[in-house]
């Protein structure tokens, strides 16, 4: 079994334990027992995304290290479009966590969440994507940034 397999099935048994003392405690502790599986949620994904960035970083030090001008890009369309359907299946239970917990506010800040993690992917693949197109330069028909 792999570190993810392992992690994978340690997340369930806190769901399934979740749910079943959800069963037996009643609906005046479903929003403790709900805060409390999103925050070892939270913290897996805290977790990867950290061994992500360091990762990231060390290639960036290992690239500058030997001379490259550049990291070599990681992305690829497989990883973005990946990212895409992790992205909507985690929307499904978040929206529905969010909204039969918060009502209309927890289905909103649901999305904001799943909205922001996108927008921190794109600018991630594309630095430049929020970036004005510059001031003209002396050459009208061509823009500096």
């Amino acid at each position: 079994m792999t570190g993810m397999d392992a992690r994978d099935t340690e997340l369930k048994k806190e769901l399934n334990a979740t749910l079943q003392a959800r069963r037996e405690l009643g609906e005046e502790y479903e929003s403790a027992l709900v805060d409390s599986f999103m925050e070892k949620v939270d913290q897996r994904i805290d977790g990867a995304v950290e061994r992500r960035l360091r990762r990231q970083l060390a290639e960036q030090q290992m690239a500058a290290a030997r001379g490259a001008r550049s990291p070599k890009p990681t992305d690829s369309f497989g990883e973005r479009f990946g990212f895409g359907i992790v992205s909507l299946v985690a929307a499904v239970p978040l929206s529905g966590i969010g909204g039969g917990v918060a009502g209309l506010e927890g289905l909103l800040v649901a999305w904001a969440g799943i909205v922001g993690v996108n927008v921190v992917q794109a600018v991630r693949n594309n630095p430049g994507l929020f970036r004005g197109r510059g001031k003209p330069s002396k050459d009208e028909d061509r823009w500096e940034d």
